[in-house]
């Protein structure tokens, strides 16, 4: 084996956590693949002879590539913040999960967590997710974001706040099926009172269809939408995807995708926190859904 094919090799070995982070990073999974593929296109261009942890590089160098793009793409995302969904990982229900899917719903964060990551500015998120989801030291830290280490604490510190006031859910797989079944339920039947029942008076709804619409692309508009009662105004317009609708798990978590035609057209989120639903996270974005991997 030469040289390269051992680089290559190693490199494969790190991969998963270089995705795991990239992706926490972005809340993209395209351009999370992108910025590991970035990390072995440099990797392969340097000598690394000298370096004792490469794990520890790689993601020195994923996390730059990471707040490059985060940094680039602000200025696009201020007009839509309110209503971004990051990119959801998905696996059905229909089937086993692979050993590499069970791996991803371990590790999985919560799409709600990563809406919240949407609104951090970058070096805040960067420290935050490197900091507090990966456990690198703030020195690492300060190298990367070009800070002292005391500043790059208090940018975790942000982060954390603004992370922390969140609705984080209760993490009940089990409970959280009963609750996605009885929403499923009523939104079928119309129950205007059972659907009310599930939800959190200061529950919040936020539909991503981005710039494009079509016939099964849910809501059709972008919204935020607060309230129960305004929230359950919205869900009785879902009903009429109720035939398309099957169980998923978003993110390790169970929640519910439609699915006409072998073409996914949307995926839904819930966060439960004390039995109720505190938020729900919807992307219909056509043009992102037909990119994103629906694992059988």
């Amino acid at each position: 084996m030469d040289e390269h094919d051992q680089l290559a090799r190693q490199f494969e070995q790190h991969r998963g956590q270089l995705r795991a982070v990239a992706y926490r990073m972005l809340g993209s999974l395209a351009e999370a693949e992108d910025a590991v593929q970035e990390a072995w296109l440099r990797l392969s261009r340097s000598d690394v002879s000298d370096v004792g942890n490469l794990a520890g590089w790689l993601t020195t160098v994923v996390s730059r590539v990471c707040l490059d793009m985060l940094r680039s793409r602000k200025s696009r995302r201020e007009d839509s913040l309110d209503t971004f969904v990051p990119d959801p990982i998905i696996t059905r229900e229909d089937g086993a999960p692979s050993p590499e899917e069970e791996a991803v719903q371990a590790d999985a964060v919560g799409l709600a967590m990563l809406v919240v990551l949407e609104t951090l500015a970058p070096a805040e998120r960067l420290a935050f997710v490197l900091h507090d989801l990966f456990a690198v030291s703030f020195d690492e830290i300060a190298a990367i974001v070009d800070k002292s280490p005391a500043a790059t604490r208090q940018l975790a510190s942000r982060a954390r706040r603004r992370v922390q006031g969140a609705p984080a859910g209760d993490g009940d797989p089990g409970r959280q099926r009963e609750i996605v079944e009885a929403f499923m339920a009523a939104s079928r039947g119309g129950d205007f009172e059972a659907l009310l029942s599930l939800l959190d008076p200061d529950v919040v709804l936020r539909a991503d269809a981005g710039a494009a619409t079509a016939e099964f692309a849910g809501p059709a508009i972008s919204k935020l939408v607060r309230g129960a009662r305004a929230v359950v105004e919205q869900a009785l317009m879902f009903s009429r995807m109720a035939p398309y609708t099957e169980h998923a798990l978003i993110n390790g978590m169970p929640g519910a995708i439609t699915v006409v035609n072998g073409r996914l057209m949307g995926v839904m989120s819930l966060t439960i926190t004390n039995g109720k639903i505190t938020e729900l996270n919807i992307l219909a974005d056509l043009n992102r859904l037909e990119h994103l991997p629906l694992a059988a």
